[in-house]
């Protein structure tokens, strides 16, 4: 560790294509945004991107890096069978993976081959809501969003591989998952459509619990607008999700600590 806080890793830069220096920036990024907004959890949890060109390959954190130190050089490169790639120099720190990240994200990338990022959180509003037995509620404009969002239920720590199956079968097609008693997921075909949906089903938690904490009724809302406003929220309806708002977010990250793209 130096003096400055900072891993001293030296930059990959000029031992990968560009395509994937840019997807190391990316997920970077994307890493010091969860922090930014309030969705980190220290360590825990994971951000994973496909490499472009590298269908059987995504890149992930090391266990062992905060948040809000990402880099684009710091990243480990995972094949779907768990065979680490390519790893910086952690000296004797020798960071890895977390194995039930690995099998959590790994089960989405096979499936959903149309998927570039999966994003997980354990955020203090995610895992309350994924601990009610009514779920995300369609209490908000933001929340109608995920009206139809997909469950998965409780199955322990995440080490066993036949969770995959079920896993994957209880996504579906969808973009948006509620992990019971666990945590939120959300995936994308671009990382800035992952990030923008784990944003919105968060912002659903977060109001939702503290509606329920004012301890008076809700204000009702027909099922027929409610489902149209979840039909305005689909991919068919409106330009993709991310478009405009991740070029927004990588400039502001310029501004606050341009130190992710190293």
């Amino acid at each position: 560790m130096t003096n400055s806080g900072r891993l001293p890793l030296v930059s990959i830069r000029d031992q990968v294509s560009s395509e994937e220096w840019q997807a190391r920036i990316d997920i970077a990024a994307c890493y010091r945004l969860l922090a930014h907004y309030g969705m980190s959890d220290m360590m825990a949890n994971h951000v994973t991107l496909r490499v472009p060109g590298e269908a059987d390959a995504f890149l992930t954190n090391p266990y062992g890096m905060m948040y809000e130190e990402m880099t684009a050089s710091c990243m480990l490169k995972i094949n779907h069978a768990g065979t680490v790639l390519y790893t910086p120099d952690f000296g004797e720190l020798n960071y890895g993976f977390n194995k039930p990240g690995y099998i959590l994200h790994s089960a989405v990338h096979v499936a959903r081959p149309e998927i570039d990022c999966v994003i997980h959180t354990h955020t203090p509003a995610g895992m309350a809501v994924s601990a009610l037995q009514c779920g995300l509620l369609p209490l908000t404009q933001t929340a109608m969003r995920f009206h139809h969002i997909a469950y998965h239920d409780y199955w322990g720590v995440v080490l066993d591989l036949a969770e995959q199956a079920s896993l994957v079968g209880d996504l579906g097609s969808a973009e948006a998952m509620i992990l019971r008693n666990h945590g939120l997921l959300t995936v994308g075909k671009t990382i800035g459509e992952a990030f923008n949906w784990m944003h919105r089903l968060e912002l659903s938690c977060r109001s939702q619990l503290a509606a329920m904490a004012c301890n008076t009724p809700f204000s009702p809302v027909p099922e027929t607008i409610i489902e149209e406003t979840y039909q305005n929220y689909q991919p068919t309806t409106r330009r993709p999700y991310g478009l405009m708002e991740w070029p927004a977010l990588l400039r502001m990250l310029e501004r606050q600590d341009p130190s992710f793209r190293e």
